[in-house]
């Protein structure tokens, strides 16, 4: 992490992003000086496309006391065209640390994602084309909310972005030795992690499948769970009941957290499409997310939408291949077993 944080500098990461934007979907961004802001941290762009302005992005990148932790996608305005044309307000909020006075703000690779896994759900929003303000953006099928997102952040470590990224003193790129280092460390650990993941939205399920009005033993229904899924005793849930917040105070994540892994694979399978095309900007893939995934909001059918984008359902391998798992042979048709 140390030795990449030199080529990761915030505006480099944040202009990589809007680079990948203007070559996926023909946006552009323009600072403004002159719009107000809540904080003298913010600032603001004009996002145009087609000659037009879309939307206006405000990018809140620093953490201070008045911050609640972690980083998040909000709007001011969502984007609707009921009683006229209303373009929307999006905010990006992070809460990387604030370097000295005169020094580069240099982010770790995973705050580096982070700026794209927001932007991509602010791209969402910007690029929304609906008729309903309900519909707008963002305001989708929890199944679908995080693959814009989580799709995104796949151009962060695709060639020609990574080429944006140079070294803040030195101007040079990333060295290739580097580069496969951080390329082998993606994988690390995935097969603990997704045992996390699975087993964590295994007992989200259970835990809503009890019937309404039923006396409820946390502790019982976790420790059933875990005997009857096979839980491996050498790894531990990602959160235990009692402070499993997803799924107790509020309806985002309740019986769905097994969306963030479904998500992956969606975002997995997605970008295998570019792959396929042999270039991480090919046209005719960039016209299919633009329409499918990124215009219509909650407009379409999420499974539909996917499908015409795709061309097809959701594969798995795309998920098992980025784990580093070993990807699965196709059924045939008529194969049974």
């Amino acid at each position: 992490e140390n030795e990449l944080k030199p080529f990761f500098e915030l505006d480099k990461v944040i202009g990589a992003a809007f680079y990948t934007a203007e070559r996926l979907f023909g946006v552009t961004f323009r600072r403004l000086d002159d719009i107000p802001v809540y904080h003298a941290d913010v600032r603001v762009w004009a996002v145009e496309r087609q000659g037009g302005v879309i939307g206006l992005f405000y990018g809140d990148f620093f953490a201070r006391p008045s911050k609640r932790s972690g980083a998040w996608m909000t709007s001011f305005r969502d984007q609707q065209k009921l009683g006229g044309e209303v373009i929307p307000l999006v905010v990006n909020t992070c809460n990387f640390n604030r370097p000295p006075e005169g020094e580069p703000a240099l982010l770790s690779l995973d705050e580096s994602r982070t700026v794209f896994h927001e932007f991509g759900h602010g791209l969402h929003d910007l690029l929304s084309d609906v008729t309903y303000p309900r519909l707008s953006g963002t305001n989708t099928a929890r199944d679908f909310v995080e693959l814009p997102s989580q799709l995104y952040e796949h151009w962060l470590e695709t060639a020609p972005v990574l080429a944006r990224l140079t070294h803040y003193r030195t101007g040079e790129p990333i060295p290739e030795a580097l580069l496969e280092r951080m390329r082998a460390a993606r994988k690390a650990n995935k097969g603990f992690e997704t045992v996390e993941f699975i087993s964590s939205g295994l007992l989200d399920m259970a835990f809503h499948s009890v019937p309404a009005g039923t006396a409820v033993d946390a502790d019982a229904v976790e420790q059933e769970t875990l005997r009857r899924i096979g839980m491996p005793s050498e790894i531990a849930l990602r959160h235990a009941s009692a402070h499993f917040g997803h799924l107790f105070s509020g309806d985002g994540y309740a019986a769905g957290y097994y969306s963030y892994l479904w998500s992956e694979v969606l975002d997995a399978d997605g970008f295998t499409a570019f792959e396929e095309a042999g270039d991480p900007f090919d046209p005719a893939t960039a016209a299919r997310l633009y329409t499918y995934v990124y215009s219509g909001g909650g407009s379409r059918d999420y499974a539909e939408a996917y499908r015409q984008f795709r061309g097809r359902d959701p594969d798995i391998n795309g998920l098992l291949g980025k784990r580093g798992f070993a990807t699965l042979e196709p059924i045939e048709d008529g194969a049974a077993g």
